[in-house]
């Protein structure tokens, strides 16, 4: 068992990043019974796992059927992705949500600095109406932190918005509001404003809402509406701990304990740094579930590391990664 990992994790250097996500692997491999499982129905030698680009990664689907824990434990919290009758939602079990807690602070005061100079705003509609949202509750928190007295949530009180939004402009009060896409686009349907001191930050989310949308299509949308120079966007998901923040143009850079690779469609095994594919994640935070999780979103890294997104594969089952059945 390995000891100290928080502290490691959170500290990592970009130097050291491959090699720790490489003791991460070995531990989950050791210790998480589902991962091991899928990893040895690959036919791999674990002694040929010597790169971050030949680490196995775990289907994202396998967190709507099964639990997916590293070591055995009773779980903290269980959050769970929003979805239709008709779906199967994910569920991520946490051990420890102060893990959650460490990862999403730091994360954004990397990217934006110390939580308490901001007054943070959360247009949640569609998150708040459910439990167990990994989403509101990391909003929650940084509402919580900013200490400011006008910080917190906005069910349909777009009125209510809109005058707090025009007071902490007069005060020059630096403030972010974080919304799900169509629920800021609905707001700036009706509200015409010119934000000097407010980020406005997307957080996705259309479907089954309104009229599908680009994120290009949104963001000038937004920026012509509520007069930011420019939309930021959060890239996270249930099955992760960590985010992503792009401050622009839909280009995300990752908190340093979480690393994006891309792969290739048709072969699951085929991992790359850069380029055009589908998106693999390693988060280091998810020590206690999978911290290498192939996602359903296609994109583009560039050589720098900052990656972009430019939709999601037709097919929920990913081809060649339905390596296993139970």
């Amino acid at each position: 068992m390995m000891t100290g990992f928080p502290d490691k994790i959170f500290n990592v250097s970009k130097n050291g990043f491959d090699q720790l996500a490489l003791e991460v692997f070995d531990f989950q491999y050791q210790h998480n019974i589902l991962y091991k499982s899928f990893v040895d129905a690959l036919k791999i030698n674990i002694g040929d796992i010597d790169g971050v680009t030949k680490i196995p990664f775990l289907p994202i689907s396998f967190f709507k059927t099964r639990e997916i824990k590293t070591t055995s434990f009773e779980a903290e919290i269980i959050f769970e992705s929003s979805g239709t009758t008709q779906n199967v939602n994910s569920r991520h079990h946490v051990k420890d949500r102060s893990l959650y807690e460490n990862s999403f602070i730091q994360g954004f005061e990397k990217f934006y600095g110390p939580v308490n100079n901001w007054c943070i705003i959360g247009l949640l509609p569609s998150y708040l109406e459910r439990n167990n949202s990994s989403l509101v509750s990391m909003v929650d928190g940084l509402i919580k932190l900013s200490g400011h007295p006008q910080s917190g949530f906005y069910l349909h009180e777009h009125e209510k918005l809109n005058r707090t939004l025009q007071h902490l402009e007069s005060d020059k009060q630096h403030t972010m509001l974080i919304g799900v896409t169509f629920a800021l686009i609905d707001f700036a349907e009706n509200y015409e404003l010119r934000l000097r001191n407010t980020i406005v930050m997307e957080t996705g989310g259309m479907k089954g809402r309104r009229k599908e949308l680009t994120r290009q299509e949104s963001h000038e949308f937004l920026k012509n509406r509520l007069g930011v120079d420019e939309a930021h966007s959060e890239y996270g998901m249930t099955e992760l701990l960590s985010q992503a923040y792009s401050k622009g143009e839909g280009k995300f850079e990752c908190a340093p304990w979480m690393k994006v690779l891309v792969r290739n469609e048709d072969d699951p095994l085929d991992v790359h740094r850069k380029g055009t594919g589908v998106i693999n994640v390693i988060d280091l935070a998810n020590i206690y579930s999978c911290s290498f999780i192939a996602t359903d979103d296609a994109g583009n890294i560039f050589d720098n590391g900052v990656f972009e997104i430019s939709g999601r594969l037709d097919n929920s089952d990913l081809r060649g990664c339905s390596l296993l059945v139970f």
